[in-house]
């Protein structure tokens, strides 16, 4: 489809997307909003920045919206008796993004549910308000349910976001149980949808009854990871790793006033202690992982990582995988992994941080001689080409290109930093 008109979509949606100077739907969006807006059960795929969010918010805010009213009309409204659309994300960052992708489309009243916040004031809040959406991870809402603050008889939608790490171990009992108590409550037709940039058939499975329905669909959109993210990978030492980010940092940054780059780790006290490192050497850096001093991170330490990393008062954000899962800032322009993943999925929703919003980014895989062997099995699996880089000089270089450096630097010692 050439338009969301053809699609379905009302013009009320369409006028709000155009402030976003978003006027074509992407393959996702063409996939999967007629389905919805038929109320088909759907499980799909697609990488990420690819428009995910707004093919399922689309289809389903636009079925809840009265009959007759417009935007302003709904606002007003105080909402049903019992919410209508729940939307679970397995982080408080992901959850609070969907949650600002809602108030962007409608004025429809909306709850962001996340541990972060004293349940106390959730609950007043919920009782005030009386909600039509509700956005949450499933902790909270497992023990909202589980008081009898969340009743799910009027439930007509349900989405999974990011739903292959919501059947993870480190989430699958609070996803399972949850689902259980929504089969048990329902007490209509509802509607499910589930979808990430990787969706396997062993995710699929962990979902359950509620999905055993669901048509599998997946975008042929494979543009972003091959062709829009070039992959570079640099050889270091595991002992001089944080010594080699530096390097590669400040040949990122050259003479530029500012940069935006996501660095990645799996364990949260290794984020914990390159952001120290970094910090101590003047890095303009922030973090974003489970725990400091092994305390978990509180919602405003969080929120206040990001945010200074959205708006430009920090160069680098530190983070680790799940911290970071649908993480969405405009302008990153590289992506470091300080190690590799066995698993592909990781390495493409690393990826899915840059690259993003039709622009292009790169991403770049610091690791020892066992890393990048496994590097090189991930880019026969993932089709991708990964393209050998070395630091030199205070550059970036190709190996090649580093020998001609090397040959010049000899001619013109004085004018060149070796390292």
């Amino acid at each position: 489809m050439d338009s969301f008109n053809e699609l379905g979509i009302d013009e009320l949606f369409i006028e709000k997307l155009k402030k976003r100077y978003i006027t074509k739907p992407t393959n996702v969006q063409s996939l999967v909003i007629p389905n919805l807006l038929e109320g088909k059960d759907i499980v799909f795929r697609s990488e990420t920045g690819t428009g995910k969010t707004f093919a399922y918010l689309l289809p389903i805010l636009q079925k809840i919206l009265p009959e007759g009213s417009n935007d302003t009309e709904a606002g007003v409204n105080k909402g049903s008796p019992e919410f209508s659309v729940l939307i679970c994300a397995p982080t408080l960052e992901l959850c609070s993004q969907i949650k600002a992708e809602i108030e962007f489309l409608t004025t429809m009243p909306s709850l962001l549910l996340i541990g972060s916040v004293l349940i106390d004031k959730q609950i007043n809040t919920l009782r005030k308000i009386r909600p039509n959406i509700i956005v949450g991870n499933p902790q909270r809402l497992l023990v909202l349910a589980k008081m009898g603050k969340l009743k799910f008889n009027n439930l007509r939608f349900l989405v999974l976001d990011e739903a292959d790490r919501l059947t993870a171990v480190e989430c699958l009992e609070e996803t399972t149980e949850l689902l259980s108590l929504i089969k048990r409550g329902v007490k209509q037709s509802l509607c499910v949808a589930a979808c990430s940039a990787t969706v396997s058939t062993k995710t699929i499975t962990k979902l359950g009854p509620l999905f055993e329905n669901a048509q599998i669909a997946e975008s042929d959109d494979h543009e972003i990871l091959q062709n829009r993210i070039e992959h570079w990978a640099i050889y270091s030492e595991k002992r001089k790793k944080v010594q080699a980010l530096r390097s590669l940092l400040s040949a990122i940054k050259g003479k530029k006033s500012h940069i935006k780059v996501l660095v990645f780790t799996s364990r949260g006290d290794d984020a914990e202690k390159i952001l120290s490192q970094l910090q101590y050497h003047g890095v303009s850096v922030s973090g974003l992982f489970g725990k400091a001093n092994k305390k978990p991170l509180t919602g405003a330490q969080r929120k206040e990582a990001i945010e200074r990393f959205r708006d430009g008062k920090a160069d680098v954000l530190i983070s680790t995988d799940l911290a970071a899962r649908g993480l969405d800032i405009p302008g990153i322009t590289h992506v470091i992994a300080l190690d590799v993943p066995e698993d592909g999925d990781v390495y493409i929703h690393r990826c899915g941080r840059t690259g993003r919003a039709g622009k292009r980014g790169k991403m770049i895989t610091v690791g020892d001689e066992t890393q990048l062997r496994l590097l090189a099995a991930l880019e026969k699996r993932l089709k991708i080409i990964i393209y050998p880089k070395e630091l030199y000089g205070g550059k970036i270089l190709n190996p090649q290109e580093e020998e001609l450096q090397i040959a010049i630097c000899r001619l013109h010692i004085g004018d060149c930093n070796l390292q």
